[in-house]
């Protein structure tokens, strides 16, 4: 089974480096472009069925992608980004190194997030249940963080390592096969 995964568009939150987590922030102009082009490449993938974060970011990405695959999306809370709680809507300077997951990986908690754990094990559960999909080929519209739990999935390692050079530009598109 092929897995494609892309991250959401840009959003103004994106340019402004303000941490989104589970906040619905839309594409701005840009992230809408970004995504026609994301669905231009795609054209002549053989998609069969797309899986999206319910996010709007990732909805709308998801949808202008499928203007040539016209397959079913399913809406799923699995792909949702972590929850970074009281640091939603801050600057990414508020996290040391600007690492975002990284942080939350090495023990650093905020009030209201989501554990690092939980994260993780979620991510991890939606791959482990695509493996009955068989010979589909399938299509992950989601975010960054969630980028970077499915490159340590699918990583030799497959644990807390430096989580930075993981993640995927906006748009941005890499394959796996299960």
């Amino acid at each position: 089974m092929k897995v494609l995964v892309t991250r959401h568009g840009q959003t103004d939150w994106n340019v402004e480096g303000r941490i989104q987590g589970r906040t619905d922030i839309p594409l701005n102009k840009k992230g809408i472009q970004q995504a026609y082009q994301t669905s231009e490449e795609l054209k002549n993938e053989k998609i069969e069925l797309i899986l999206s974060s319910p996010l709007q970011r990732c909805k709308q990405t998801a949808e202008i992608i499928n203007q040539y695959q016209k397959v079913p999306i399913i809406w799923e809370d699995s792909l949702l980004e972590i929850s970074y709680g009281e640091m939603e809507g801050r600057s990414n300077k508020d996290f040391e190194n600007r690492e975002g997951f990284g942080n939350i990986i090495k023990g650093k908690t905020f009030k209201n997030a989501e554990t690092s754990t939980d994260f993780k094990n979620r991510v991890f559960k939606l791959l482990e249940e695509l493996k009955n999909f068989k010979e589909k080929k399938i299509l992950l519209v989601t975010h960054n963080e969630v980028c970077k739990a499915i490159n340590l999935y699918f990583s030799e390692t497959n644990n807390e390592c430096d989580l930075n050079h993981l993640g995927i530009r906006n748009c941005g598109v890499v394959k796996y096969e299960i």
